[in-house]
């Protein structure tokens, strides 16, 4: 129930800082027109001091250039540097290369930013828990407001079916590195 509001109480943020934003974009061309060429948001703040948060982490990777590339198709930047704490589980190049020939192609086709959206956002989790604590949970609530199963095969944690493969900590969150593309149920 708590992971519920949790969940609901994120959501709701996005929401409010998507309606933020757009109400700022309104009223002048001239916003307009800064909006559409230029990116906006806590995303795109340079800084170079704190702790890398799970958006910085991924596009530091050279194993998730694919998953930065999604990332910036469905515009979910500003969502992955918020306070968190987030748990990203992040698929590799090779994840998504794994996928059937064309997925990510058409996957990132501007017509398809919601379905794309609706993956990513099934591949993170309110909270910051290490692998091994991981190994408690049947399912965790993502944020696309469906569930994930959590599986234990000896020392290995599976969730959704991917294989946590390594973990990064990160300041707003940790990065969970995974072996394969979470696809969520059809509802």
């Amino acid at each position: 129930m708590k992971r519920n509001i949790l969940v609901g109480a994120i959501l709701a943020l996005f929401v409010l800082v998507a309606c933020k934003n757009e109400a700022k974009t309104e009223g002048t061309a001239t916003a307009e027109t800064t909006t559409k060429t230029e990116k906006q948001g806590q995303a795109f703040i340079k800084d170079d001091e704190s702790t890398p948060n799970v958006l910085d982490i991924a596009i530091g990777s050279e194993a998730h250039t694919t998953l930065v590339a999604a990332v910036q198709a469905a515009e979910l930047e500003n969502a992955l540097v918020n306070a968190g704490p987030l748990m990203v589980f992040a698929p590799t190049n090779e994840a998504f290369d794994a996928l059937p020939e064309g997925t990510v192609d058409n996957l990132l086709k501007p017509e398809n930013k919601g379905a794309l959206a609706n993956i990513l956002k099934y591949h993170v989790t309110p909270g910051k828990y290490s692998k091994d604590f991981l190994k408690k949970f049947k399912k965790l609530g993502q944020a696309n407001n469906q569930n994930v199963m959590v599986e234990v095969k000896g020392d290995d944690v599976f969730v959704g079916g991917a294989k946590i493969i390594a973990s990064v900590p990160a300041g707003n969150g940790i990065v969970h590195v995974i072996d394969k593309v979470m696809l969520p149920p059809e509802e």
